[in-house]
C-alpha cells in the first residue's frame, strides 16, 4: 500500500454513513443498543457476536447472540442467551474465537452476581451455535489482578500464544478510598466516575489459563481522559492498528467515539490521535464504538456500533477496499 509514497503499515478508514445497518438497537431513544460486536471469519462463513440492551432502569444488556453470514453484509441468528442464564444484571462485549483444533470459544464479559464486578468466561463448542452458558469457565477476574474489573475482551493468536486484550478499571484518586458499595453497588464502577477505564493485557499458552501482564494503553489528557478502551486490531506488517474507544469524563459513558493507536509488540501502544478522535457518528452523541474488523487481503469488513438521530445505536457494517503490499 503505497509504499512508493513513504507509507508503511497504514490502512484506510470507512465513511460510517456509508455503512449498512446489520441489526437495529431493539427500541428507540437513548440507551436502547444493538452492538459490542465481534466478528470472525471461519470455515467459509462470517460469524457475527452481538449484544442487545436496553436503559438501565429497563434491564441493561438483557441478551447476546451470535449469527452467521455467506457475505458478511446479511446475518442469520444461529445462537442466543439471556442474561438470566449467566445470573447476571447485565452482559457485555464478548470476544469470538477457532481454536487451531477446530473448536470455537466465546470470550463473555458479564458483571458477576457474587460481587458485581465486571468478570469474563469463557465457553467452548463445536460451532458458534452450540455455546452453553452452564457450561463457562472463569478466565480473568478483576480482584486476582488487583483491578475494579475487566471486561470486552479481544482475544487474538500470534504464533501459537493467546493474548487477551481487555477493558480494566482502576480506581482514580477519589476512588482509592471508595467502599464496595459506592464502587460496585451499580454493578458497574465504569460509570461511578471512581474509576477510570485502561487497556490491559493477559496471555496465554492454551487460551485459558492466562497470566496478566498489565496496562498497554492509557488514558490521555483530552477528549479521551476517562476512557481509553481498545476494541480492534488490523494488522499491516510490522504494525498492530488499533482503535479504541474513549470519552473525556465519566458523563460521557456509553456514547464513547473511536481513536486509533499502534503497536509493533502488542506491549505498548501509541495513540495517533491526541486531538479528537478519528471517527465518530454524525448524529446525536456523536458515539461511534466497538469497531470489530475482519481482515482480507483485499478488503476490510468494519462492524461498529453507532449512534442514529434518536440516539439509539444500531449495528453496522462498512466493507473497504485494500492491500496490505
Amino acid at each position: 500500500m503505497g509504499i512508493e509514497r513513504n507509507w508503511f503499515g497504514t490502512m484506510p478508514l470507512f465513511d460510517p454513513v456509508e455503512g449498512r445497518v446489520v441489526r437495529k438497537a431493539p427500541g428507540s431513544g437513548p440507551g436502547y443498543w444493538a452492538g459490542a460486536c465481534s466478528a470472525i471469519h471461519a470455515d467459509g462463513k462470517f460469524y457475527l457476536y452481538y449484544r442487545l440492551r436496553k436503559p438501565r432502569e429497563l434491564g441493561r444488556g438483557y441478551e447476546c447472540r451470535v449469527a452467521e453470514s455467506v457475505d458478511g453484509v446479511s446475518f442469520t441468528d444461529i445462537w442466543s442467551a439471556k442474561k438470566e442464564e449467566f445470573g447476571t444484571s447485565s452482559v457485555e462485549r464478548a470476544s469470538l474465537f477457532k481454536t487451531l483444533d477446530g473448536h470455537y470459544r466465546l470470550y463473555i464479559s458479564y458483571v458477576d452476581p457474587e460481587d458485581n464486578r465486571w468478570r469474563i468466561d469463557v465457553m467452548e463448542a463445536d460451532s458458534p451455535s452450540g455455546f452453553k452458558p452452564s457450561d463457562r469457565r472463569k478466565v480473568l477476574t478483576g480482584p486476582e489482578v488487583g483491578v475494579e474489573g475487566v471486561k470486552d475482551p479481544v482475544v487474538l493468536l500470534l504464533g501459537r500464544m493467546h493474548y487477551m486484550i481487555v477493558s480494566y478499571a482502576a480506581p482514580t484518586p477519589e476512588g482509592r478510598s471508595a467502599d464496595h458499595k459506592a464502587m460496585h453497588g451499580t454493578g458497574d464502577a465504569y460509570n461511578t466516575g471512581l474509576v477510570k477505564s485502561y487497556t490491559g493485557l493477559a496471555t496465554s499458552g492454551d487460551g485459558i489459563h492466562f497470566d496478566w501482564q498489565g496496562n498497554i494503553l492509557d488514558v490521555g489528557e483530552g477528549w479521551d481522559a476517562y476512557e481509553s478502551r481498545i476494541t480492534s486490531l488490523v494488522y499491516s506488517p510490522p504494525v498492530f492498528n488499533a482503535f479504541y474507544d474513549g470519552i473525556a469524563r465519566v458523563e460521557e459513558n456509553y456514547e464513547e467515539r473511536t481513536g486509533l493507536a499502534v503497536s509493533f509488540d502488542l506491549r505498548r501502544f501509541e495513540k495517533i490521535t491526541l486531538a479528537g478522535p478519528a471517527l465518530v457518528s454524525p448524529h446525536a452523541s456523536g458515539s461511534l464504538r466497538y469497531i470489530d474488523a475482519v481482515q482480507f487481503e483485499d478488503r476490510i469488513y468494519y462492524y461498529y456500533e453507532m449512534a442514529r438521530p434518536d440516539g439509539a445505536h444500531d449495528l453496522m457494517v462498512s466493507v473497504v477496499e485494500w492491500s496490505d503490499g
